[in-house]
């Protein structure tokens, strides 16, 4: 992704330190997760340059053509936390309408 600078390799620390630390509080049944969402049209976020461009893209290019909401992140959060996800762990879990398969 253009202007993404030093994020990248930012996220692949965050995703590998979920692992770790899956595997090291599993044994005091302490989950680990994190969540990965896509685009979504803030306030703050309109400050970054090209941004609407950015929006666009992910809408024509997500599977589901369409924008997540803040709700539908915190949909997974309390999915996640919730007993339903008691035997999910050390995972990466992508809220963005399947942007992150095409992206």
């Amino acid at each position: 992704m253009a202007h993404y600078n030093v994020m990248g390799p930012v996220k692949a620390a965050l995703e590998a330190a979920v692992r770790y630390m899956a595997v090291e509080l599993g044994p005091k049944y302490i989950r680990v997760n994190a969540l990965s969402p896509g685009l979504v049209a803030t306030r703050a976020a309109s400050g970054i340059e090209h941004f609407d461009e950015l929006l666009e893209r992910a809408v024509k290019l997500a599977p589901e053509h369409k924008l997540i909401t803040l709700d539908d992140i915190g949909a997974l959060a309390a999915f996640l936390v919730s007993d339903a996800a008691k035997a999910i762990t050390g995972n990466i879990a992508y809220v963005d309408a399947g942007y992150h398969v095409v992206g």
